[in-house]
């Protein structure tokens, strides 16, 4: 049984998701929090095994209740919650200890997936956030931008590489074949006119998509 924390400061919105998850056969919501602090005194006295955590709450916030939550209990996997109107990538969640990143609006069989993959042991970037990295990339910086370039699903593959994921890593978490992952490898660096990860992720910093650890 997997058991989960939800945290989220909008009591309807985790009501919501305990009616989602406890439908799982395998799944259980051992507790519920409203703050970050509260999430980390959920974590002392519940122990589970994954944390649903909110970004903007009350309190210290998700990124630093994520970095907590991690110095007391380091195999707990923590699933970055956000809206759709909220930041695109906030890189430094996953710099804390984050494994993945959903939105709020994807389907319940997504973010079941979601909780599948990281008690796996692989990372996961919801097919919503994927899709939103693309369209900032054509609102913010124009069309002439190569990131305007990128499908969905190749912008979800770039976030995987930059994080440092094997081609097996990807083809794990998007259920798609080693040889098909390569592909897109392939034609992100013809797309952006790069030769190497090195590159790809140097391209990420610039164009930001991702940013240094502070």
């Amino acid at each position: 049984m997997i058991r989960i924390l939800l945290v989220d400061d909008h009591a309807l919105f985790r009501a919501g998701l305990r009616g989602i998850l406890e439908a799982q056969n395998d799944m259980e919501v051992t507790a519920e929090a409203e703050t970050g602090e509260g999430a980390v005194e959920s974590v002392r006295r519940s122990a589970p095994d994954v944390v649903l955590m909110d970004i903007h709450m009350p309190g210290i916030g998700g990124i630093e209740a994520t970095r907590r939550i991690l110095r007391l209990a380091p195999e707990v996997r923590v699933i970055a919650l956000t809206a759709l109107d909220d930041e695109p990538f906030p890189s430094r969640l996953l710099d804390a200890g984050a494994v993945g990143y959903i939105t709020k609006g994807c389907p319940a069989d997504e973010l079941v997936q979601a909780i599948h993959q990281v008690m796996r042991g692989h990372h996961y970037l919801s097919s919503d956030m994927a899709r939103k990295l693309s369209l900032t990339a054509l609102a913010g910086k124009g069309s002439t931008t190569p990131l305007s370039k990128l499908s969905p699903r190749e912008m979800q593959v770039m976030m995987m590489i930059t994080q440092g994921k094997t081609n097996q890593e990807i083809s794990d978490a998007l259920f798609l074949s080693p040889k098909t992952v390569s592909t897109y490898r392939t034609r992100l660096f013809e797309k952006l006119g790069v030769s190497n990860d090195v590159e790809l992720t140097h391209f990420a910093l610039r164009h930001g998509m991702i940013e240094l650890s502070e």
